[in-house]
Parts: C-alpha cells; structure tokens; sequence
C-alpha cells in the first residue's frame, strides 16, 4: 500500500471519528471535537466543513449536530430487504398483543442490532434504540441468530466480539454458550433472564429468509415481575413462534 493509500484511508478513519464525537457529544464546536479526538484544530475544523458541505452535519453559530440525511440512510437501510420491511407489521402487533416491548434485530459486523421496535401499553422504557447494536451472547435475539448460524459463523463471531459481560447473569464462558447454543437450537427460541439488564425478561425466535438462513429474530421483553415462569417459559415462548413463523410464510409467498 503505497503512502496516498495510507493517507486516504486514514483521514476516512478520522472523518468517521468526527461524526462519532459529535454524536457522543450531542452537539461540539471545533475545540469540542478537537479536544475529544486529540486533533489540531485546523484539522477538525476541515473535517466538519467537510461533513457540513456534504449535509451530513448542521451548523447552529459554532455548534455542530448531525443531520436528518442519517435518518434517510438509516430508512433506506431498514427497507433494503423485504423481511425487514414486514417485520415492522409483527413487532407492532406483538407490541400491541402482548402489551410489552417488542422487536426485531438483525445481525451486523458480529453485533445484533435494533431495527424494529414497538412499545405496548405496558412497556418499559430501555436502552433499545434503533441502530444500537448489543453483544449477540448477551440478548436472547442474539442467541436466537446464533443458535442457527453455521458453528464456524459463531466461532468467528465469538473471537472479534468475545462474550463481553453486561451482568452477572451474561454467559462470559464460550462452552457454557454453546451449551445454551444447543438447548435453544432444540426448541426453537430463545430466552434472556436478567443477562442484559438486570430485572429485565426477554423471549426471541430465529427468522429466517427465502433462502433458508436465519436473517433476524422477533422478541418482546419486559420486567421480571410480569414476566413470571409460565409466561416467560411457556406462553410467550409459544405465542412468538407462531408469529415468527406467519413472518417467514409472509415472506416466502409475498
């Protein structure tokens, strides 16, 4: 790789950086990001003209905040592939039917990712935004996907991603996962107890595409409370792969 390689991939890294910053930051100034990223000022300065030109960043006197071209790129991205468009119609009625939190996540880079969801009347409120991606061993949609993924697919994704903790309930042993890995495979959902966020319950079921793969998994979750054994291990369990599999029929014969 020569030096105008290393040159261009390198300020894309910083580019990126910057809009990352600013994120975090909610809104900075030149010495904002300058500071937070350790650049001189003329450069983070070029950077957000640079991104401000191009409109993916809005200016307000000195201050920078990303802009609305985001929601469009993340809108195209949701709607790329029919399955995710019509997952949006099941996570809403799941929402509605069960009175819970409901979602769908997909897998990306080794993460699952939000993107669908819908709160019920009875919902708690989370750290589920759209676009956030989680540790895939520590949700249950995660370990959904995982549970039908080719073994080496896991592998792979277990040594970029490791088995981070978010709780003392998180599996953080790679034998014990492939064990949970193998029970979930077996009876075709998955369940998260507390491994997440603590006091939080969720159920998820694999979905899989025309193909035959899995590309996501539907869920809904809720507080330990009213998540209570029955319910947790046997009706919704029940209730959503009933729904998982309308989802893959409506797919199949769209």
């Amino acid at each position: 790789m020569d030096g105008d390689q290393i040159g261009r991939v390198t300020t894309s890294q910083t580019t990126f950086d910057v809009l990352d910053a600013v994120k975090r930051l909610e809104e900075a100034c030149v010495t904002d990001v300058a500071n937070e990223l350790g650049l001189a000022k003329s450069t983070a300065h070029r950077h957000l003209t640079t991104l401000h030109d191009n409109e993916f960043l809005v200016r307000d006197g000195d201050a920078y905040h990303l802009s609305f071209r985001f929601l469009d790129l993340g809108e195209y991205v949701r709607g790329r592939r029919p399955l995710y468009r019509m997952a949006s119609r099941k996570v809403q009625q799941v929402a509605e039917e069960t009175g819970e939190r409901a979602q769908f996540m997909v897998e990306e880079h080794g993460q699952a990712v939000y993107i669908h969801v819908a709160l019920g009347d009875h919902a708690v409120q989370t750290d589920s935004g759209l676009g956030r991606p989680m540790p895939m061993t520590a949700v249950s949609a995660g370990k959904a996907m995982l549970a039908f993924m080719p073994r080496d697919r896991v592998e792979d994704i277990l040594d970029r991603r490791g088995l981070p903790r978010r709780t003392e309930e998180t599996i953080t042993d790679r034998a014990t996962l492939f064990e949970e890995l193998d029970r979930i495979a077996e009876r075709g959902y998955a369940l998260n107890d507390g491994e997440s966020t603590r006091g939080l319950r969720a159920v998820s079921v694999p979905v899989r595409g025309p193909d035959g793969e899995v590309a996501g998994a539907l869920g809904v979750s809720g507080p330990t409370h009213r998540f209570r054994e029955d319910r947790f291990r046997s009706e919704l369990p029940e209730y959503l792969l009933g729904i998982g599999n309308e989802l893959e029929l409506d797919v199949q014969y769209r």
